[in-house]
């Protein structure tokens, strides 16, 4: 008998326009990356932050986020196809068949990595505090996170193993017999909460706290609830079948250990603090130069 379960087949196409069709993936990116501009907009004028701070920062989190994404799946999770001379394009080229795709492989570890790289490359130009800026960043890029794994969902991608609970998906699209756990649900949830706290926290704290605090202990909810789901989640490779923790718990480990590390580290007030530490050469915008 089969047990309680939601059947899922949901069209991962929102709007179709000939032959070709905007993915539900993609508006949960843009609204995710929106919504996320104008949170950190609100809370750069908030600090009294010179506009054209944002406008910058968010053209380098955008490329990181992508370029990092991208690069991340191709080179955790399928080397063996994409560093080859018949595939390394395709880490590029969103098109398959002669049809526009997207990247539809990409990696949160990897968009993790790329935002600290760009965030280091920010740095060297406006030599703006990093970690101030991360502090208030992580908060949305949860919020992101959330609505990437809702856009998974309607993709019938990323799901767990098999569960005989109510609240199971049959994945019909897939062909899948069988209720599965429902592992981009069980992430977006996390997500939510994980920006619901930590915007509760900069509010109530009115964006006064010790740099690195919140980016610390980000780091350690968020990546400690993906390391967690990722017991009842699916190998998205071949090779994970058989190891005791699969790629994705692996990296989640290393940045588990750096949040507890950075959030000791704000807690002794060894970071720097405040929008422009002391000591740095702050470096003009556009619009200050011509005052």
């Amino acid at each position: 008998m089969m047990p309680l379960a939601i059947y899922w087949n949901v069209d991962p196409v929102a709007i179709h326009i000939g032959s070709w069709g905007l993915r539900w993936y993609s508006l949960c990116f843009v609204v995710a990356f929106l919504l996320g501009y104008w949170i950190v907009d609100r809370m750069f004028k908030r600090e009294k932050v010179n506009d054209d701070y944002i406008g910058s920062l968010f053209m380098y989190i955008f490329l990181a986020i992508l370029i990092g994404a991208r690069l991340g799946h191709c080179l955790f999770y399928e080397p063996g196809y994409y560093l080859t001379s018949a595939h390394w394009f395709e880490i590029v080229w969103p098109f398959q068949n002669g049809r526009f795709t997207g990247y539809e492989g990409l990696a949160s570890h990897g968009a993790a990595l790329g935002i600290l790289i760009a965030l280091w490359l920010y740095w060297k130009k406006y030599r703006m505090n990093p970690w101030w800026i991360l502090d208030r960043l992580v908060i949305v890029v949860a919020l992101g996170g959330a609505f990437v794994r809702l856009g998974n969902l309607f993709n019938s991608e990323i799901y767990g193993v098999a569960t005989n609970l109510p609240w199971g998906f049959v994945y019909e699209r897939n062909g899948e017999p069988v209720p599965k756990h429902p592992t981009q649900l069980y992430e977006s949830l996390s997500y939510f909460i994980i920006f619901g706290v930590s915007f509760w926290y900069y509010l109530r704290k009115d964006g006064r706290f010790r740099s690195g605090t919140v980016f610390g202990w980000w780091l350690v909810a968020l990546f400690g609830a993906r390391f967690l789901i990722e017991f009842v989640k699916n190998d998205q490779v071949g090779f994970e079948a058989g190891m005791t923790l699969n790629m994705g718990q692996l990296l989640s480990l290393p940045f588990i250990a750096g949040g507890l590390v950075i959030a000791w580290l704000a807690r002794k007030e060894k970071l720097p603090q405040g929008v422009f530490p002391k000591g740095e050469v702050k470096q003009q915008t556009k619009k200050e130069k011509k005052k």
